[in-house]
């Protein structure tokens, strides 16, 4: 359960404009709670290069200053700010959903939303599609985050023993706080709940520790991009020994400069992450990309092309029309 409290000392103090948009800018030592009642809304924000995409938190509207009409306007709360060793963490607090800001993008890592409905509108819906076509056992989320695919897995599979892997252990201590993590670390009724695991799961030592899992979902950025180890086909042979028979990894691989000149899009051949994948999973690899209202980001499935219609059949409307739009890396 989400609940409003009072901002941790540190709120937003500024705001920066680019193409008639304003982000967010925050401070770090204000000593008391102020509100902004400004609009804000959630846009896709894609980067050139060859690392991930992630959305990004942007406030539509005009300076608190302004005249804009009261009732076209929202208001909105950081609950937290800080700085760990690995990000500058940042929690954002609206009307119907809390997201979790990192690194100096602002972009979003998690959300959680407070109402019944749950989806995110974005890939982590895709990754509580992966259960339905994994063998039984417990799934590992590598980059837990605020553990926005973790709240939407045990929503969807309530049953469901899940370990999560997380470098910050400040942005865990933040997430119990401030995003209903903690309570994920409680069994459910149907016995599911989250184990959370603080190291570095690219380092041997976490390999040797690890357990073996029926399906991993890998969510792994820094500085908005994607993990340059992702990018390099050892990580993947790795990872690819920490599955069960028939297990299953799915994969947020962020973004790639996909327009060329002519306006072409071009396909997922650009995408490094993939590339490397399908070097490990010869023949055995999936793709498919997010709607543009869903972020754009290049998804990857490891194993034999699923049943698309089976597939489809074992999730709910939302999630059973997009597993559809899964095809062969060929």
């Amino acid at each position: 359960m989400l609940h409003s409290v009072p901002a941790h000392k540190s709120v937003i103090s500024g705001f920066g404009r680019s193409n008639g948009q304003i982000s967010l800018l925050e401070s770090w030592s204000t000593k008391s709670q102020t509100r902004f009642p400004i609009k804000c809304s959630i846009t896709a924000s894609g980067w050139s290069g060859r690392g991930g995409f992630k959305r990004r938190v942007v406030v539509q509207g005009t300076h608190p200053n302004s005249d804009q009409e009261e009732e076209d306007q929202e208001e909105f709360r950081v609950m937290t700010a800080t700085r760990s060793q690995y990000n500058d963490i940042v929690i954002v607090d609206t009307g119907r959903s809390r997201f979790l800001l990192l690194d100096s993008t602002h972009n979003v890592h998690s959300m959680v939303n407070k109402g019944e409905d749950k989806w995110s509108g974005s890939y982590w819906d895709e990754f509580a599609s992966l259960p339905a076509i994994v063998p039984e056992g417990p799934i590992a989320i590598f980059g837990l985050g605020g553990g926005t695919a973790a709240h939407l897995m045990l929503h969807l599979w309530p049953w469901l023993q899940i370990e999560g892997w997380e470098i910050d252990e400040v942005l865990i201590d933040k997430a119990r706080e401030y995003m209903g993590l903690s309570d994920l670390e409680k069994p459910n009724r149907a016995g599911g709940m989250l184990i959370v695991h603080i190291g570095d799961v690219l380092s041997p030592v976490v390999k040797d520790d690890g357990g073996y899992y029926s399906g991993i979902a890998v969510d792994l950025f820094t500085g908005g991009r994607v993990l340059p180890q992702l990018q390099e086909v050892e990580t993947w042979v790795e990872f690819k020994e920490r599955l069960m028979p028939s297990g299953r990894i799915m994969v947020n691989c962020g973004g790639i400069d996909d327009t060329d000149p002519t306006g072409i899009t071009r396909k997922w051949e650009l995408n490094s992450t993939i590339k490397a994948m399908l070097s490990a999973f010869p023949g055995e690899l999936s793709w498919r990309r997010t709607a543009q209202a869903e972020g754009e980001n290049y998804l990857a499935l490891t194993g034999p092309s699923p049943d698309l219609d089976l597939w489809s059949s074992r999730v709910p409307g939302r999630l059973s029309r997009n597993v559809r739009e899964w095809r062969p890396c060929i």
